[in-house]
């Protein structure tokens, strides 16, 4: 099944998805709807390390909510994802997992633009229909049929929202990040769904993979996408596809042997799997059940 889902990708020659992907997935501090104050980091600081003085009592919960759904066109992926319980699921496994200074809400909104984004102020992920129908469409365009497509398409939204709780866990926990914040959620994600989330969490980062890998497709980079905090698409896919690699090189030899990842790349993939584990364990280590 998970070689099957990155077969397709061989063949692909040109494919354009739409300027909208290279928005995808940024946090609150660049995203036009929700605007942190220039205060929040400081105040949410404060709450932090005073929780952190006295952090045997758990303050808070991760809490789902549905917006209403103003838009007839999205009533169908809103049906399933409240079918499928996709957030409830992850709020289950989170509020099992770590303990809160406040109540961290997860979102679902019609937002006008394909994205997905954590807003500091309100202590809130959102995960927009509109990045939930650009994913369903990705995989409509290579070919997948209309339930395979809503299938990946969840389990890309998957990797997107835990993405965007990697940003709410770094601000709320104050967590050290000498690189790119992006990259790091990225690998917060993808820890999350290797270590925790079984083979569902494997399909989300091959589903975010190949997302990436389509829509890098006949849209060469500019200006604008260089100068961008996310990482090229490109390398958002090789890096999936590592950290995938690197979890269990003999389950996963098709990666390297189909050639998807390069050898090179592909030697150090063990290593780099397992300091991304041990560096975003001992970042989380203080702050768990």
């Amino acid at each position: 099944m998970n070689r099957i889902q990155l077969s397709s990708f061989a063949v692909i020659t040109i494919l354009v998805v739409g300027a909208a992907a290279s928005c995808i997935y940024r946090s609150s501090s660049d995203s036009e709807p929700s605007p942190a104050p220039a205060n929040s980091a400081n105040k949410n600081a404060a709450l932090t390390k005073k929780f952190d003085e006295d952090k045997k009592s758990d303050k808070g919960d991760f809490i789902v909510q549905y917006l209403e759904n103003k838009n007839f066109r999205y009533d169908e992926i809103d049906r399933q994802l409240k079918e499928v319980k996709l957030l409830e699921k992850a709020a289950d496994k989170l509020n099992r997992s770590l303990i809160l200074p406040y109540d961290i809400y997860l979102k679902t909104r019609d937002c006008g633009e394909v994205n997905a984004y954590y807003d500091s102020n309100e202590h809130s992920v959102t995960v927009c229909y509109e990045l939930m129908e650009h994913f369903y469409k990705v995989f409509r365009s290579v070919g997948e049929n209309d339930q395979k497509a809503y299938d990946k398409m969840f389990d890309a939204v998957r990797f997107a929202f835990l993405h965007e709780i990697g940003h709410a866990l770094i601000d709320t926990y104050n967590l050290p990040i000498t690189g790119n914040e992006e990259d790091a959620a990225d690998r917060c994600s993808t820890f999350i769904n290797l270590t925790e989330l079984g083979e569902d969490g494997v399909n989300a980062v091959l589903a975010a993979a190949d997302a990436f890998a389509i829509e890098s497709k006949g849209n060469a980079p500019d200006k604008r996408n260089l100068a961008d905090e996310h990482l090229l698409q490109e390398q958002r896919f090789y890096n999936s596809l590592c950290m995938i690699y690197g979890s269990n090189t003999d389950k996963y030899a098709y990666i390297l042997d189909d050639n998807y990842l390069p050898k090179e790349r592909a030697a150090r993939c063990p290593s780099e799997y397992e300091r991304s584990v041990e560096s975003w364990g001992e970042l989380l280590r203080r702050w768990r059940k």
